[in-house]
């Protein structure tokens, strides 16, 4: 062994062990690999003949980050940023109507934001610009039905951001624990293993549409309880991610009357309410609020934390990092707490900030920008649905796999039954069977997917998670080809 002193001061062994703990699939090997055939197809000189690969494109159906895969931005949106970012463009205000396509609310409402805010290249108030929390509280009584008070309103980097600081707040030390639903997006079990907090899991029912089972649930919350852990919280995807599932209003009534009698903090990951196929989106704060009206005092000190946010629905602006979360009934010094936190970072963008209030507060019917906008979501939405019927008919002709028809959200989480010597293939390989599957897609077919292993599933169930965002269908028989190729070469 050398004895000669180390050349730096960290190394894998004594950096913080909470990192190298977390694990988040979504962004993992499958993705990193995918970005490398996808810089070898756009290499110049083109990769070496000998050396090609089967396909010429590559399809990141691995997250849900619509401009990437081509969905194309609001109009009315990006013209009113393109003001923000230039005001000058604003003394020239007949050219930009006359010449350019934009119409006057595009120009009033960044003179308007730009009286709120100053400057996008300024810091805002911590909490974010008070008009722009006062068009989210309006967008939210308009909602529900229910008034909400700007001031419970902090805008954020992302729904990511907002979920960060709450789940710092309620993680007091190892022993605290937080419910969250399987499968999840890893966001929550990767920030949970940063924070050195216990992550309770509760199963979705996939046999009822991916709904919550509350039996389950209080099944799993008891479990954790006589294990010594303090659970504090339960977390909510609704749309679901990665299942696509909307709950019904009676699933968000029964989390949170469970809420109410366990002391639960209900995080209420709502980011795709507006993506929703069959049914109706239900929120937990208005959810919250019937109950609270209906029963008085039985449910006025539930805790709820509401997040919503840009990069999602007919939006899609994942780049720009902008979002909200509410909060209803917490305990005042606890949001004293909330607000020194996020303080810390001094203030979302405030760029995102913008595209907060535009998604929330977009054209109106008479407005000169409506009709376009409205088109504009109209198509992204049709868009969306079209070709998540024509994944769904694809999977349901597969052999071995399953799955829901398509509720929600931008994600098909079909069940798959490989063959034993699939299974003993991956052993072989040191993989997951969801693993190897995977794998073997992305590199016939160039379709990167995540396995139902990075975001949890039941005991000797196999899943892989695919978004419907790429453009066209020709992506998708790809997926077909390679499977029946996969379970031919796999066949007992």
């Amino acid at each position: 062994m050398s004895s000669s002193a180390p050349l730096r001061s960290l190394n894998i062994n004594n950096i913080n062990p909470h990192v190298k703990e977390a694990k988040y699939a979504v962004r993992g090997e499958l993705a990193v690999r995918s970005e490398k055939y996808r810089a070898r197809l756009a290499s110049h000189p083109p990769t070496p003949p000998e050396d090609t690969l089967p396909f010429d494109k590559v399809i990141s159906a691995n997250i849900g980050n619509p401009q990437q895969l081509d969905q194309k931005p609001i109009t009315f949106f990006r013209q009113v940023l393109s003001l923000l970012e230039y005001p000058t463009l604003l003394e020239s205000e007949d050219v930009l109507l006359k010449q350019l396509g934009y119409q006057q609310d595009v120009v009033d409402r960044a003179r308007w934001l730009l009286h709120e805010c100053q400057s996008v290249g300024a810091y805002s108030q911590s909490q974010g610009v008070l008009a722009i929390r006062q068009s989210v509280a309006k967008f939210i009584e308009e909602r529900d039905g229910y008034p909400a008070d700007p001031n419970s309103i902090y805008l954020s980097a992302g729904a990511s951001s907002g979920v960060n600081t709450l789940l710092h707040i309620i993680s007091q030390n190892p022993q605290t624990g937080v419910m969250v639903p399987i499968p999840q997006y890893p966001l929550y079990t990767a920030t949970l293993s940063l924070l050195n907090t216990r992550c309770v899991p509760y199963y979705l029912d996939e046999s009822k549409a991916w709904g919550t089972n509350i039996d389950g649930i209080r099944t799993a919350l008891e479990k954790a309880k006589a294990e010594g852990t303090d659970v504090r919280a339960i977390v909510v995807i609704n749309p679901g991610n990665p299942t696509g599932a909307s709950l019904s209003e009676q699933d968000v009534r029964s989390v949170l009357e469970l809420a109410a009698e366990e002391k639960l903090v209900v995080m209420a990951d709502e980011v795709y309410q507006t993506n929703v196929f069959k049914g109706k989106f239900h929120s937990f704060k208005k959810g919250l609020r019937d109950l609270q009206k209906s029963s008085p005092g039985k449910f006025d000190n539930i805790e709820l934390a509401s997040l919503h946010s840009i990069s999602k629905g007919m939006v899609g602006e994942c780049g720009h990092r902008g979002g909200y979360f509410e909060l209803t009934g917490f305990d005042p010094e606890v949001v004293e707490q909330i607000y020194k936190f996020v303080s810390i970072s001094l203030c979302s963008p405030v760029i995102g900030q913008c595209l907060v209030e535009m998604m929330v507060n977009p054209p109106k019917p008479g407005d000169p920008s409506y009709e376009l906008y409205r088109s504009e979501y109209n198509r992204i939405f049709a868009g969306l649905q079209q070709r998540a019927t024509a994944l769904y008919r694809a999977f349901q002709e597969m052999e071995g796999v399953e799955c829901q028809e398509p509720q929600g959200s931008m994600y098909l989480f079909p069940t798959i039954h490989l063959p034993p010597a699939a299974v003993e293939q991956a052993k072989k390989e040191g993989r997951k069977p969801d693993e190897l599957y995977a794998f073997r897609l992305l590199d016939a077919t160039g379709v990167c997917t995540v396995p139902g292993s990075g975001f949890g599933q039941r005991e000797g169930t196999l899943h892989f998670r695919t978004t419907f965002l790429a453009p066209g269908t020709e992506w998708v028989g790809r997926i077909v080809k390679f499977h029946k190729e996969f379970m031919d070469e796999f066949r007992d």
